[in-house]
């Protein structure tokens, strides 16, 4: 059987990308969405993992794709080349957020499908890190996924039907030297999944979280510091791109990448003192 991505309606449509528009030209036009063509909102999307989602998106099954990146132009480019909607926007402010989620909601009506990726880091000593940065990925990393979950949960739960993929990291299980606060954001992006989903899965909307280890995109170069460990050795950003696609058509509620982060992960939390131990060795 063919895997589907969540709809608001019974049926789904056939598989294929929609033509690519630009949202400039329609500012305040709803799309024509057809019947069992599930919305699915990605952030992140202009490069490194968010476009790899994006493109597993439109190669899986037909759906109607929002994108939200800051940079303008390859978010244009990830939108035409995927069929999909480009929606920048910088979403380190809770008004960032809001219009975001209200700009897709004016183009096509409803997103079932929420998929926040955005992220941004830093690596370094903690007493070294400015001031500024500390707020920087508390908003870009836990907050902007926060609010836009608040923005467009309730039409989820209204209409019984929903997904929410918040894209974790191995950091937020385990903790990492010199990511501080960069992993104290994915470990609460994990307890604020496990939470949501126990409200919200009775209510027929799905939550799961997805969480890598080192993946090789820009994310390295973008932060400053490039990775500089020699294990485990970064992954391409496709592999986590097929694990949200998985999250998503089979109500994942949490995927590790590559799966063997799993069993660092249940070490730490069943065995603490040995996990640590483990790690200053390995440090």
């Amino acid at each position: 059987m063919r895997d589907r991505v969540p709809c608001s309606e019974t049926e789904t449509a056939p598989a294929g990308p929609l033509p690519a528009r630009e949202v400039s030209r329609w500012p305040r036009l709803r799309a024509v969405t057809a019947p069992g063509v599930p919305v699915v909102m990605v952030t992140g999307a202009s490069s490194g993992i968010g476009a790899a989602v994006t493109r597993r998106l439109a190669a899986g099954q037909r759906c109607e794709l929002l994108l939200n990146g800051r940079d303008p132009a390859r978010l244009t480019a990830v939108a035409d080349a995927s069929g999909g909607v480009a929606l920048p926007a910088d979403l380190a402010t809770p008004e960032g957020c809001r219009d975001l989620a209200g700009r897709a909601l004016d183009l096509t009506g409803r997103v079932d499908v929420l998929i926040a990726g955005a992220g941004v880091g830093w690596a370094g000593p903690f007493t070294e890190m400015p001031p500024d940065d500390i707020d920087r990925l508390l908003a870009v990393n836990l907050a902007s996924a926060l609010h836009l979950v608040r923005a467009l949960l309730p039409a989820m739960v209204r209409r019984g039907n929903g997904h929410v993929v918040l894209v974790g990291s191995i950091a937020g299980a385990c903790g990492v030297g010199g990511e501080a606060v960069y992993a104290a954001t994915k470990a609460a992006l994990g307890a604020f999944a496990d939470s949501l989903r126990y409200e919200v899965r009775p209510l027929g909307v799905h939550v799961s979280v997805v969480l890598p280890g080192a993946v090789d995109t820009p994310f390295f170069a973008r932060r400053g510091t490039p990775y500089g460990r020699s294990r485990p050795r970064p992954i391409p950003p496709e592999r986590v791109a097929e694990a949200v696609y998985r999250a998503v058509v089979r109500h994942r509620a949490e995927l590790f990448v590559p799966a063997w982060m799993r069993l660092p992960a249940r070490l730490h939390g069943g065995a603490p003192a040995l996990f640590r131990r483990l790690a200053a060795r390995l440090a």
